[in-house]
């Protein structure tokens, strides 16, 4: 009783009054918080930062140099929710994307960091130069680990045409060309010879150096011509060579090893078709479809053919699957616009072809790849 009376009265003492301390007005603190991050106090505008978002949710700006920060610290885990807030808010959110992206890809969420690099690629202003390297080598590495091999391989090409030889990217390029589902730090220790010859011949012959292309091809065949997707790839690079014939035949030899090598019958198709060889592109393009009924290329190539046998309606079907696969495929929405042009369908042709005058020059955002692969700082905010 005496502990209870004792409680209830000194609950009922009056207490000494607490001065008032006066509160920063927003205003003060996101004036404070850009003054401490121009000045690299970063502690302290990581604090201010974040007190200012505290008071207004909807501050963008605060978000995105929230989040800036702490990529820019490594903290990738903890940056990833300021970019998903800044995306939130911002109409333009394309660089936070990116950089949201290389958060996950840094923690590991590979499908959500493929995910995001494929909105950002959609996007317009896709942030600055250093961004556009890493940002699209690393979205390269995830769509080779996806088993997305073609993407990844002419993202990389890209890039190898003006940046060559160097070792992180031969060693991709190596894992695209050779249609291997890994990261860089993850494939088997017995194929790092294999993996290196088949990226000099791709860093090469991205970079029109055909000599030294056919030098380490040729090597990559003597020790590894029995194993899958080696004659495959021997059979693209002579494709970007110009030699159709060469290339069918070593399309030829993979489907020996491989029979149900569904690429390199697509592959083979695309040869004979430029080669000028349309009912033989048709043949292999519909044994491509039988084993691969979702592949794009396949569908793509198919629908040309057609198209140069004059069954428009049959060429119009085929493309119409392949835009339903890959929507973003100028090439395909140039094919449409082409083949609707036949039909007499002037409105839909004149739509495929405002498409395929928007989506033509979207290779662009994946600049050239920075030799070192740094990560970019996140200096800028999106306009």
């Amino acid at each position: 009783m005496f502990a209870a009376i004792s409680l209830f009265v000194l609950l009922s003492l009056p207490h000494p009054a607490i001065p008032d301390t006066p509160q920063k007005s927003f205003d003060g603190i996101a004036r404070d918080a850009d003054a401490a991050r121009q000045a690299d106090h970063l502690s302290d505008a990581l604090k201010l930062y974040s007190d200012g978002v505290r008071l207004r949710p909807s501050w963008a700006d605060g978000w995105w140099w929230l989040g800036s920060i702490l990529y820019d610290q490594d903290r990738f885990s903890e940056a990833q929710a300021p970019f998903k807030r800044f995306i939130a808010l911002s109409p333009k959110p394309a660089p936070a994307y990116a950089f949201l992206a290389l958060c996950e890809y840094e923690t590991q969420d590979y499908a959500q960091a493929l995910h995001h690099f494929e909105l950002w690629s959609n996007a317009r202003s896709p942030g600055n130069g250093a961004l556009l390297d890493v940002a699209g080598f690393h979205w390269a590495l995830l769509l080779t680990r996806a088993g997305r091999f073609n993407e990844a391989f002419l993202l990389l090409a890209a890039k190898a045409k003006q940046r060559g030889a160097t070792p992180v990217l031969t060693e991709a390029m190596g894992l695209a060309s050779l249609r291997m589902a890994f990261l860089p730090e993850d494939y088997p220790p017995e194929r790092r010879e294999s993996v290196w010859l088949a990226g000099m011949a791709a860093v090469y012959n991205a970079q029109s150096e055909f000599r030294l292309s056919d030098a380490y091809a040729e090597r990559l065949l003597s020790h590894y011509g029995q194993e899958p997707d080696v004659h495959y790839f021997r059979g693209i690079l002579l494709r970007f060579q110009g030699s159709e014939d060469s290339a069918a035949e070593e399309f030829q030899k993979e489907l020996q090893i491989s029979p149900r090598h569904a690429p390199a019958l697509t592959e083979w198709a695309a040869s004979r078709l430029e080669a000028g060889h349309n009912s033989e592109a048709l043949t292999l393009a519909k044994r491509a479809l039988e084993i691969d009924p979702q592949s794009v290329r396949a569908h793509y190539i198919l629908g040309r053919a057609l198209l140069e046998a004059g069954s428009f309606h049959e060429s119009a079907q085929e493309l119409e699957t392949a835009k339903r696969l890959a929507p973003e495929s100028s090439r395909i929405r140039f094919a449409l616009s082409n083949v609707y042009k036949r039909l007499g369908r002037k409105q839909d042709s004149e739509r495929e072809k405002a498409a395929f005058l928007s989506l033509k020059d979207k290779g662009n955002v994946l600049a050239p790849l920075d030799d070192k692969l740094k990560a970019p700082r996140a200096t800028e905010r999106p306009q």
